[in-house]
């Protein structure tokens, strides 16, 4: 069988292992299979096999993918932090086939063209990304059609569902703010607008996961006998011989999927090893890859040591300058109807199978009509402090199309629901960090897949507290822009800031309508912006985008990787996920996994001698 839990007895050796089966692992897996159906290949995936799972294929139900009972979604718990309130920061990430593309909220967004270009690798500029962005993309928006793709496995379209009313007063309010409706925010260049946003789902309403578009159907195809995936193994290490080259995984069964609860808290189970004749391929993400390199001795020397595993190779990177787009969410009341929303299927208010029984249109959205691209204005930026106006004169000032913040409409309430004041809807707005200075780690602290994870976050570390300030900005930002749509009825309380009762911030918890356009901005004292950065360090959370543990630099730069996705001092062992980027991209960030994906497959494929690359057409 192409897709198994268990590989045959005879089938112990491939050409070409992949050590996770995530978004980037699908395309390059799915790539290498075109380029040459002969050539033998081995996913390895520890999560399930995602086929037509509800909650993967049916946009409006992504939420339910952050309940802690999810079977498809990992939860990385962090370090705890005072920068946090004292909170354990918890990281999700994908725990299915697919990764990340299969349980993410399936937001359409690109990094900028400066972003590629500060990468400052052969090969990764943004002209030189440009046509991978277009191979795996089939467009269905508006834009100049040279800036995106019309063939590729994933259609990008609205799908099945828009709340045109909320839309349109997103659109107009964020407009009316000095922020201009902008027809493709995504070409790369295009910033400081607003847009109606477009989604990784198909003009047939169904999630564009890189399982379903390109693994599932090769393997049901028949056509290529020489693709295999093994699901529900994970993969412990990377197996290499005395010239430092890798020749295979040693691998277990998940301890999640055996039929016994306590092997899951034990971490029991028997390792098996299967070999590599060409290339071993670890695209385990941000999170897992480093920790897959430092169980297999390829890290910091001072890490493994410790951790009680010998040294292959000390690259001091591994593990290093994690980050994340950290996010606030505030929550506002509306007079919209349950059908504008997807609350109803996260509160029980809808019943799923009904829905997919009749196909409802509504499944096919994943309520995120409309989101922008901000940038601060100066004089915003001198009441931001000395340190902030420095961080920004030395990245911002002369890159225009780096946005600080993204902050976008989120028609869907993540919180209890049986806690909310009324029967009103009430729905999200989601600021995120573009470009975080903040930085954290992720290490082994043993050499068992079980042996606790140390996990630093870094969220708010950054010197100077510039981060902070940008979430502070947004959240005053944005909550002038909700105030004047037309769609506003108040804000919960519960999700705001705790302003003092006579504060001129105090929260209005419920509302007849917006305040008029020419009414003046909120005024904030001292007092009041200390409110808001509380409530920041009680509420600022993940966007699910970790990334750069494993960066593509030097290794006197504390790079892991070099451009042709090499790790360094080791032979046939190539990294492909969000582990390499060297810098941050002002986007969400599944866009760039695809592309990540790509270019490492073409990459693959010419050293391989497997017909053309893409470079080449």
């Amino acid at each position: 069988m192409p897709l198994c839990t268990k590989l045959p007895d005879d089938l112990q050796e491939f050409d070409v292992i992949i050590a996770g089966g995530g978004l980037a692992g699908c395309v390059v897996a799915g790539r290498l299979a075109e380029a040459d159906p002969k050539l033998s290949i081995l996913v390895i995936e520890q999560g399930p096999n995602n086929y037509g799972m509800p909650e993967v294929v049916h946009p409006a139900l992504y939420p339910r993918n952050l309940f802690p009972s999810s079977k498809i979604t990992l939860f990385w718990q962090g370090n705890e932090s005072p920068q946090l309130a004292g909170r354990h920061p918890i990281v999700p990430s994908g725990g299915t086939l697919g990764g990340g593309s299969a349980i993410n909220w399936m937001v359409y967004t690109r990094g900028q063209r400066s972003d590629f270009d500060t990468w400052n690798a052969p090969g990764w500029s943004a002209n030189e990304i440009l046509p991978f962005m277009k191979k795996f993309e089939t467009y269905h928006g508006r834009g100049e059609k040279e800036h995106h793709g019309d063939s590729g496995p994933i259609n990008i379209s609205k799908g099945t569902h828009t709340a045109k009313r909320a839309e349109d007063s997103f659109i107009k309010a964020v407009a009316d703010a000095g922020y201009p409706e902008v027809v493709d925010l995504q070409n790369l260049d295009s910033n400081n607008g607003v847009e109606r946003y477009l989604r990784y789902v198909g003009p047939n309403g169904r999630r564009q996961d890189a399982a379903h578009r390109f693994l599932h159907p090769k393997l049901q195809s028949g056509e290529y006998p020489n693709l295999h995936v093994l699901v529900e193994k994970q993969v412990i290490k990377v197996l290499t011989d005395d010239n430092k080259r890798a020749v295979g995984v040693e691998y277990q069964t998940n301890p999640g999927f055996m039929p016994n609860p306590e092997f899951k808290a034990a971490g029991y189970t028997s390792p098996r090893t299967v070999r590599a004749k060409k290339m071993v391929i670890v695209s385990a993400g941000a999170n897992g890859t480093p920790l897959i390199l430092e169980r297999s001795g390829i890290g910091d020397a001072k890490v493994l040591e410790k951790a009680g595993v010998s040294v292959v190779e000390d690259l001091p990177g591994v593990g290093n300058d994690y980050q994340d787009h950290h996010l606030t969410l505030y929550a506002y009341r509306t007079d919209l109807s349950p059908r504008d929303t997807i609350n109803g299927f996260a509160d029980g208010r809808f019943d799923i199978h009904e829905a997919i029984r009749h196909n409802d249109e509504l499944l096919g959205t994943n309520a995120m009509d409309a989101q922008g691209k901000f940038r601060p204005t100066e004089e915003e930026v001198e009441a931001l402090g000395p340190e902030f106006k420095k961080a920004w004169d030395r990245d911002f000032k002369d890159a225009p199309d780096r946005p600080l913040m993204i902050m976008a409409m989120y028609l869907c309430y993540y919180g209890d629901h049986s806690n909310l004041p009324d029967g009103a809807e009430y729905v999200s707005m989601a600021n995120w960090t573009t470009y975080p200075y903040s930085r954290g780690h992720i290490h082994i602290t043993g050499p068992k897949m079980n042996d606790p994870i140390d996990f630093d976050v870094g969220w708010l570390k950054d010197p100077g507290d510039v981060d902070i300030k940008k979430h502070i900005w947004a959240y005053k930002i944005s909550r002038e822009i909700w105030r004047r749509m037309s769609i506003f009825r108040g804000e919960l309380a519960s999700s705001h800031p705790a302003f003092a009762a006579d504060s001129k911030a105090a929260v209005i918890e419920k509302a007849d309508g917006p305040v008029s356009q020419d009414a003046p901005r909120i005024e904030y004292t001292e007092e009041d912006d200390k409110a808001i950065e509380q409530k920041v360090r009680e509420i600022l959370s993940t966007t699910w985008h970790s990334l750069g543990t494993c960066k593509m630099m030097p290794r006197e730069k504390t790079g892991v990787v070099d451009p042709d996705l090499n790790v360094h001092g080791i032979k046939g062992l190539k990294l492909a996920d969000l582990s390499v980027p060297p810098q941050n991209v002002g986007a969400n960030t599944g866009g760039t996994a695809f592309v990540v994906g790509e270019k490492a497959a073409d990459i693959f494929i010419r050293e391989l001698g497997l017909g053309q690359a893409q470079a080449k057409l």
